[in-house]
């Protein structure tokens, strides 16, 4: 642990914790000695981020395919990584020791076979949103059965699994990879920002074709598609279910509607819990509720014919990116001519671009504050999306590394849902020499550092546990004690289930008397979850010596 780091956290619950090994999932014991299971809570989420092909090598026989042979630019070609090793990792405890209950992944269908170059060297899918097919995953990533297998070990461990989802664009346009059809999409004009029209009308960039998402005319299945199905020897399958698709459901053959029922596909068939949603400004705002209504019924449908495989009672989780939102706008975003609600009846949350900049410019409690009164007020029943590292976002929280334990300090005693972006917790570089643009952000895990990371490793594992236990440090009541120390409450209630805590942030070194007596009472005994240290409540406080700047205490039995 680094000693130049003011920070000490006290937490206090009002009940004990156990773990039931078999589920991996918190019990509790509620002040009237019930059995009360830990709900887990979207808004409370520790959620970790990892690009599919950068993060473990679990097989090496898929590593090239399609032909991906050609020289790339720094950091732009397939690297390796699979779900089978996102499988390894999961089994192997990596996420549970981290504090993690929910994984996202880059996109996973097959992408495009050729790649592009403008301006950064030859440049392959390997970020996963450059889709050729949405009904397959990419050779390069693995298989179905692995996909399957990866959410049956995630939820074994009580951890939830979010896909990627990518309704605006196909990939780009090359030798390998032909447009399709006029009627399903365009390629000009190229958007220009500055109005709603011009954000969603238009192509994100050049050569990157865009879905025709207002178009309520049917269209026939793209050539290539059909093509590539029947030599693949799955054409009447996948026209069998389009066809029950839309009879089931009566929507129109309409571009965005065969990408949605592909979508879901992921839901029925794997039983997946969610999706982050990609570029959802520059489709209209009514498309996303009309995709909402989609992964309802598919949840509904995975929940009735596998009721032994269903966690518990929490609704399908959309999360949506709406490039720059950030949480002092509320529900509304602000295109500048028009203002609109991507919230109501469709995201259950946005991730949040304002976050790195309150981190960077606010106090903690100016910060928690702030974020405690808009998700209790303008935000209720909704969330935020927090993160100080992104894979496109070129201005992250500590770029050079060197507020590593800050940021995981900030980020996981926020409220709000947390982002761990992979990497975060080990201080992966994110300036690597000879890359352009983001890829700079997207190198490969440092497993190999690992070892010279642990003080930091153990700082985030320590906060992430605690974060994990407890909903009441995303989704609670924030609520200061005292401004010197620098103390707060969290207090979160569901049904017969109540988790409350006290924490306390930059308590100078040496001896520290701390009032607990708003939560704790007299003569309780109490742990130190980060030392394994005991105290004992005397005359409504506890005293400490801060040596390690960090206290995670919770009551004994």
């Amino acid at each position: 642990m680094k000693k130049n780091i003011l920070l000490i956290a006290i937490v206090i619950l009002a009940f004990s914790c156990k773990t039931d090994k078999k589920a991996n999932q918190d019990i509790a014991v509620n002040q009237n000695k019930e059995v009360v299971k830990t709900p887990f809570v979207w808004e409370a989420a520790n959620l970790y981020f990892l690009l599919t092909d950068r993060f473990n090598n679990g097989d090496k026989t898929n590593d090239i395919n399609y032909n991906r042979t050609k020289e790339t630019g720094v950091l732009r070609g397939f690297e390796g990584g699979d779900l089978k090793g996102i499988t390894q990792k999961i089994e192997d405890g990596y996420f549970t020791n981290l504090g993690i209950n929910a994984i996202w992944m880059s996109p996973i269908v097959e992408q495009i076979h050729g790649g592009t170059d403008e301006g950064t060297g030859l440049t392959y899918g390997f970020h996963g949103y450059w889709t050729k097919d949405w009904t397959n995953i990419d050779a390069n990533l693995g298989t179905k059965e692995d996909l399957k297998n990866l959410v049956e070990a995630a939820h074994k461990k009580g951890i939830r699994v979010l896909l990627d989802a990518v309704i605006n664009h196909t990939g780009p346009v090359t030798d390998q990879d032909p447009v399709w059809p006029s009627d399903w999409v365009r390629t000009e004009p190229q958007c220009s920002y500055d109005n709603y029209q011009n954000t969603v009308t238009c192509t994100l960039v050049k050569n990157l074709p865009d879905i025709k998402t207002e178009s309520n005319e049917a269209v026939e299945l793209p050539s290539q598609l059909t093509d590539k199905w029947k030599a693949e020897g799955r054409y009447e399958e996948e026209v069998a279910e389009l066809d029950a698709f839309f009879k089931a459901t009566g929507y129109p053959r309409a571009p965005r509607f065969y990408i949605m029922k592909w979508l879901s596909d992921y839901i029925t068939d794997f039983g997946i819990d969610g999706y982050r949603v990609d570029t959802v400004k520059h489709t209209e705002a009514y498309v996303w509720q009309e995709f909402k209504s989609v992964c309802d019924n598919a949840f509904a449908e995975f929940k009735k014919q596998n009721p032994n495989k269903v966690l518990d009672d929490n609704a399908f989780y959309l999360v949506g990116e709406v490039y720059n939102y950030g949480i002092s706008a509320g529900k509304a975003f602000d295109f500048g001519d028009k203002k609109v609600n991507y919230f109501d009846a469709a995201f259950n949350s946005l991730i949040n671009f304002e976050f790195k900049w309150n981190a960077a410019q606010q106090t903690y409690e100016a910060q928690f504050k702030k974020y405690d009164s808009l998700l209790h007020t303008n935000l209720k029943d909704y969330g935020v999306l927090n993160y100080l590292t992104s894979h496109d976002d070129g201005q992250p929280f500590d770029k050079n590394r060197e507020k590593t334990y800050e940021t995981a300090t900030r980020l996981l005693l926020s409220p709000g849902t947390s982002q761990v972006y992979y990497g975060d917790e080990s201080a992966r570089d994110l300036t690597i020499e000879g890359t352009v643009g983001d890829a700079t952000l997207r190198s490969f895990m440092n497993w190999n550092e690992m070892e010279h990371q642990q003080d930091l490793l153990m700082h985030w594992q320590k906060l992430g546990q605690f974060r994990r236990n407890h909903p009441s440090v995303g989704a609670g009541k924030h609520t200061m004690i005292s401004n010197a120390p620098y103390l707060f409450s969290r207090s979160y209630t569901k049904g017969n289930f109540k988790d409350e805590v006290i924490i306390g942030v930059d308590i100078p070194k040496g001896e520290q008397i701390i009032k607990v007596s708003s939560v704790f009472k007299e003569g309780q005994e109490i742990k130190d979850f980060y030392s394994g240290e005991t105290y004992k409540v005397s005359n409504g406080t506890i005293t400490i010596t801060v040596e390690t700047n960090i206290l995670l205490l919770e009551e004994l039995n």
